[in-house]
């Protein structure tokens, strides 16, 4: 049986413009250039991958230490800059924008290599290093605290303004001072408050979760979205409700995903 209808289009990837990429068309691709830029400074980046989807304009350079998954530098269209991301155990750890190539090859080095962040930064200061991502480097245990802190702030800031925001400002502060909760990473998603036994992204729906209602109340669910557990009058009472309904040997939160804890 034939078809008259149309095939689909190929779109093959885009070299990089050579006016704002002069050195990227002198090397011949992305790949090139940065091993180029990496072995002028005496840097080794090992087999440079190619990303099957945008050879062209995406390249990956491997770790060596543990966790850490390749870096992934891509290029931009409408201006000269490269973006380059380093995940670890679900965490964003490594991110930043450059213009500068041979600046690029020191942070992908340094990744690599198993230099920390601030490392890392010493030598390419345009890689962005925040509060939460050394908490990250650290381990799981100072995560978890610097996340519980930061949430706090920023639910603060907002509670001036936004009455959801004071609902689960109330529910955070309960929560942080219940020691079987505080063991768990937080983060919250429209208002609602959640609790995963993993730091990293995609995190665990194992721990039941807070919404606030517009009445003022609260509703429990878990660990799917839609369990009901009950609902409660105060911050309290949905705090209770979340402890009562914990897993058996619940945290304290580790590092890694749930995909990892699944594969465990």
């Amino acid at each position: 049986m034939t078809s008259n209808s149309p095939r689909p289009a190929r779109h093959e990837p885009l070299p990089a413009d050579p006016d704002l990429y002069p050195d990227l068309a002198a090397a011949g691709s992305l790949a090139a250039a940065l091993a180029l830029a990496a072995a002028e400074q005496g840097l080794d980046l090992g087999a440079v991958l190619s990303n099957d989807s945008d050879p062209l304009r995406t390249v990956g350079v491997t770790s060596t230490t543990p966790g850490r998954e390749p870096c992934w530098i891509f290029i931009g269209s409408q201006s000269r800059w490269f973006n380059i991301n380093g995940p670890c155990q679900g965490v964003q750890l490594l991110s930043g924008s450059t213009s500068d190539l041979g600046e690029l090859a020191r942070a992908a080095a340094g990744w690599r290599d198993g230099a920390r962040l601030r490392e890392i930064q010493d030598d390419a200061a345009f890689i962005e290093v925040s509060e939460l991502t050394e908490a990250h480097e650290l381990g799981p245990a100072e995560a978890v605290t610097v996340k519980w802190r930061l949430l706090l702030e920023g639910l603060h800031q907002d509670a001036d303004r936004l009455d959801l925001a004071r609902q689960t400002l109330a529910l955070a502060e309960a929560a942080s001072a219940e020691p079987k909760l505080r063991q768990l990473y937080p983060f919250t998603s429209h208002w609602s408050l959640h609790f995963t036994t993993c730091t990293g992204f995609p995190y665990s729906w194992d721990v039941p979760f807070i919404d606030p209602l517009s009445d003022g109340r609260y509703r429990v669910c878990g660990p799917s979205r839609g369990t009901v557990i009950g609902e409660g009058d105060t911050a309290a009472a949905a705090i209770a409700m979340v402890v009562g309904a914990l897993p058996a040997n619940c945290g304290p939160a580790v590092a890694g995903t749930a995909n990892d804890q699944r594969q465990g």
